[in-house]
């Protein structure tokens, strides 16, 4: 028997693997994704946090520090004045104007004892802030209310009071035939 040729031989052509598919990727892809998503995630929390507004409680001891440090330049008189107005002003930006901007007399020191707890402004150094813009005080009345509005402030809530979301402001008009009131969609919010 002669030996069979190549063109007569039962051979087959060679058989090449498929291409390799891009899809799934390797287990090392999938850990290196997941890595970049945490580390990602990670860094805009990280940037958020870092770049947050100061409260109005964190502005409010900033500026009753700047006013104790220039306290010996005013009288005690133009220091109670100046203490009153910041507290009127943080009340502003952490509560309802409707529930802070009327307030006078006893009234507004009761309101700021709620906050606080106790009777410190109504029946203490608080006392001052009714009567102190309009008499001499003394620099030991003004020392003690520096520390009550220290005590005060950092009794704040740490997040404001919230404010209407951008979609209700929207919505939200003044009609001048209402006296000034304001409305929601035509009815009272």
């Amino acid at each position: 028997m002669t030996a069979p040729t190549a063109s007569q031989l039962p051979l087959r052509d060679i058989h090449l693997p498929p291409a390799v598919s891009w899809w799934p990727p390797a287990p090392g892809w999938w850990a290196l994704a997941a890595l970049v998503c945490v580390l990602g995630i990670g860094g805009i929390l990280a940037l958020r946090r870092r770049r947050r507004p100061p409260t109005p409680g964190e502005r409010a001891l900033d500026e009753l520090r700047a006013l104790e440090e220039r306290g010996s330049e005013f009288d005690p008189t133009a220091s109670t004045r100046s203490l009153s107005t910041l507290l009127r002003r943080t009340c502003l930006s952490c509560y309802p104007r409707s529930e802070v901007a009327g307030l006078i007399g006893e009234g507004w020191l009761q309101f700021l004892d709620a906050i606080l707890g106790g009777r410190r402004f109504s029946e203490g150094p608080g006392r001052a802030l009714l009567d102190g813009p309009y008499r001499p005080a003394e620099p030991a009345d003004v020392e003690a209310l520096f520390a009550l509005c220290a005590d005060w402030i950092r009794a704040l809530p740490k997040r404001p009071f919230p404010r209407l979301a951008p979609w209700r402001r929207f919505f939200r008009r003044t009609d001048r035939a209402t006296s000034g009131k304001t409305q929601l969609n035509g009815r009272e919010p």
